[in-house]
């Protein structure tokens, strides 16, 4: 299972499908493949690789740490898509949102963080914005972004 952590993830985009890594939960009895053998495996082309650094994602959950089978999610400026995952049964997946970092408008509010919370979800990621901080903070799910937006998104696509 992937552990998000502050320090490094890395996300590659192969046409419509989105690799996300992240650093690697360990124990002394489990072995799990380094980041680096990740990179090797999933990404080819340097030109197509981000990289977040330790700063670019901040804590907004009430669950700071998770982990769980990922599901990811493109959009940018528009939620709808986001709102019909949430809406699923998480059975313990941490759902990451490519929002393609925009600072404009949030595409995460209290009611898709609640939905979350409600339906298993782990936590969710935000390559972007998310509104309503102070309460999502009081939710029992994880939540990481890259800065808080007072404007929701379109509701377009």
């Amino acid at each position: 299972q992937l552990l998000f952590s502050r320090s490094l993830l890395l996300q590659s985009c192969n046409s419509t499908r989105i690799i996300t890594m992240a650093s690697i939960a360990t124990s002394s009895s489990t072995s799990s493949p380094a980041t680096a053998d990740l990179c090797d495996d999933f990404v080819t082309s340097p030109t197509r690789l981000s990289v977040a650094g330790s700063g670019d994602f901040r804590d907004y959950g009430g669950i700071k740490k998770f982990h769980g089978q990922i599901e990811t999610v493109r959009c940018f400026e528009s939620n709808p898509l986001v709102r019909k995952t949430l809406q699923e049964p998480g059975n313990g997946r941490v759902l990451v949102v490519d929002g393609g970092a925009s600072t404009r408008v949030a595409i995460l509010g209290d009611m898709l963080a609640k939905f979350a919370q409600d339906n298993g979800w782990k936590g969710i990621i935000v390559n972007g914005c998310i509104r309503d901080s102070k309460v999502i903070s009081e939710l029992s799910v994880g939540v990481k972004a890259r800065g808080t937006h007072p404007l929701k998104s379109a509701k377009t696509h």
